[in-house]
C-alpha cells in the first residue's frame, strides 16, 4: 500500500476505476499501482495481446481486472465501454486517459495525415473519453478524470508541432472541465510529465534521426513509469488539478507563465543541453 492508493481509495471506497493506454507506459503503470491495493479495474488498450497478457500478470497477483480492446478514436466504441463498465461495477470513481501517439519532424516536412492521426488519438480519444466518462460521474457522487498532456503542453520544442499543440489542446480541455464540473463533485487532473521510460516512439512518426534523438533522450532518462504513476496519483488523491512532474519542469512551467517571450529563448538552449 503507498500514501497515493490510501488516500484515493479513501476518497473513493468503491475502488472503481477505468484506464485507456493500459497496456504499457504510464496507464500500465497506474494499473499496478491501484492493483495492488485492491481496486477494481477495466484496462483499454488499441494492442490487444498485449493488453491480456496484462491482465491475465495482474489477475495471478490477486487483481482480477477486465481487459477489453478499444481504439480510443471510436467514440461509439468508446461509449459501450464505459457504459457496460459503470453497469458492471454499479458506478465509476476514476477514470485515466492515458492512450497517446507521437509525431515528430520540422513543421513544414509534416503531413496533414499525421497531424489528423495525432489529434484523433490525443486529443478527439480524451474527449471522446470525458464525453463518456463524465455522465456516469455527475450522476453519482462524483469521480476524478485524469486527463495525461505531457510536458512538451508547454515545453514546445522544435520538430514536435503536432505533438505539442495535440498535448496543449489536451490542457486546455481539462482546464474546460474543471469550470464546467467541478460544481457537480467532479475533479479534473491534467498531468504534464516530462520524458520517462515507455513504448511511445515504438509507433511514432517522423524522419528517424529525429526520432532516435528522441529515443536516446529517454533512454539517458532515469525517470520510471511506476515514479510518475506514484507522484500523478498522490497529486490527485490531495485534490490538484495539475500535476506537472519532475521538479525542473514544474520550475520551467512557471517560468514560462511568468515570461514567456523570455522562455521561447531560452528553449533552444534546452534542447541543445538535451541532445
Amino acid at each position: 500500500m503507498t500514501i497515493a492508493t490510501h488516500n484515493l481509495s479513501q476518497r473513493f471506497p468503491g475502488r472503481r476505476a477505468l484506464i485507456t493506454g493500459a497496456a504499457s507506459g504510464l496507464g500500465l503503470a497506474c494499473a499496478e499501482v491501484l492493483a495492488r491495493e485492491g481496486w477494481r479495474l477495466v484496462l483499454a488498450d488499441v494492442d490487444a495481446p498485449r493488453l491480456d497478457l496484462v491482465a491475465q500478470s495482474l489477475s495471478r497477483d490477486g487483481a482480477p481486472s477486465v481487459a477489453v480492446a478499444c481504439d480510443v478514436r471510436d467514440e461509439a466504441a468508446v461509449r459501450v465501454l464505459f457504459d457496460e463498465s459503470a453497469a458492471a461495477f454499479g458506478g465509476l470513481d476514476v477514470s485515466i486517459h492515458s492512450a497517446g501517439v507521437a509525431t515528430a519532424g520540422a513543421f513544414h516536412h509534416s503531413s496533414a495525415e499525421d497531424w489528423r492521426w495525432v489529434f484523433d488519438v490525443n486529443v478527439h480519444g480524451v474527449a471522446n473519453c470525458c464525453r463518456a466518462a463524465l455522465p456516469q460521474m455527475a450522476r453519482g457522487q462524483g469521480g476524478l478524470i485524469v486527463n495525461v498532456a505531457s510536458a512538451a503542453s508547454f515545453v514546445t520544442g522544435a520538430k514536435m508541432g503536432a505533438y505539442n499543440a495535440a498535448k496543449a489542446a489536451v490542457v486546455a480541455l481539462s482546464e474546460t472541465l474543471m469550470q464546467e464540473y467541478a460544481p457537480h463533485g467532479v475533479q479534473t487532473l491534467v498531468a504534464m510529465p516530462g520524458f520517462f521510460r515507455t513504448r511511445l516512439l515504438e509507433t511514432a512518426r517522423g524522419p528517424q534521426q529525429v526520432l532516435e534523438g528522441a529515443r536516446r533522450i529517454m533512454r539517458d532518462s532515469n525517470l520510471e513509469a511506476g515514479e510518475v504513476a506514484e507522484a500523478m496519483l498522490s497529486a490527485a488523491a490531495r485534490g490538484r488539478t495539475h500535476f506537472v512532474y519532475p521538479s525542473r519542469y514544474a520550475t520551467l512551467w512557471r517560468l514560462k507563465r511568468l515570461v514567456p517571450q523570455y522562455f521561447q529563448r531560452l528553449l533552444p538552449r534546452l534542447a541543445s543541453r538535451a541532445g
